[in-house]
């Protein structure tokens, strides 16, 4: 078995373990998908569940990103690192526990590229962060946080497999938003609350 393979592999088995699913079904005993905007993420967990549990599942869906990345390079070694990454955002994404109906990939992403670039990864959660101070929309600093990711990549390194795993990246992300962006257009897309408890649209 080849080291990209093994990464990948290795990538979605821990991508596809949904923590944010498993958080809330432990808080109330009930399907995630059946409630808030129905994605089994961390941002709809924190809006149903409130702010310690969002934050949780943010941090253990970042986390298995992260994990993914350091798990494959101990057994593959670096050649799997970049694979690990697009494996656990995919694996995320289209989870088979929960009938491929998984999370959006922005927090396992961000959790593998720390490991892979953390310098062009806190880059791109800058961008996120500056659109959702402007917009309010957590859903639409997500995607262009994703999108700026492979461009600061391409700027200052690593650049190669990893840009292009990060722009396949970008794309995934940006149409598993596809419905944010209907809302938006249709003025029903909800921003991110100037409250404490930070209410937002659906995004990881």
């Amino acid at each position: 078995m080849t080291a990209a393979l093994s990464g990948l592999l290795v990538g979605a088995a821990m991508g596809s373990i949904p923590f944010a699913w498993l958080l809330h079904r432990i808080a109330t005993g009930r399907d995630l998908r059946g409630e808030g905007s129905g994605n089994p993420g961390a941002t709809n967990v924190e809006r149903v569940d409130g702010m310690a549990w969002g934050a949780a599942a943010l941090a253990l869906d970042a986390g298995k990103g992260a994990v993914a990345v350091l798990v494959a390079a101990r057994l593959a070694g670096e050649a799997a690192c970049v694979p690990a990454a697009l494996g656990a955002v995919f694996g995320h994404a289209f989870t088979p526990w929960l009938s491929g109906r998984g999370g959006k990939g922005v927090a396992t992403a961000a959790g593998a590229y720390a490991v892979l670039a953390p310098a062009a990864t806190g880059a791109a959660l800058l961008v996120f962060a500056l659109v959702v101070a402007v917009t309010r929309f957590v859903s639409l600093g997500s995607v262009i946080g994703a999108a700026a990711l492979p461009i600061v990549l391409s700027l200052v390194g690593p650049g190669g497999r990893a840009t292009i795993a990060a722009a396949a990246i970008g794309l995934l992300i940006a149409w598993r938003h596809r419905g944010n962006f209907a809302r938006m257009r249709a003025g029903t897309e909800p921003r991110l609350s100037r409250r404490a408890s930070g209410r937002g649209g659906a995004s990881r």
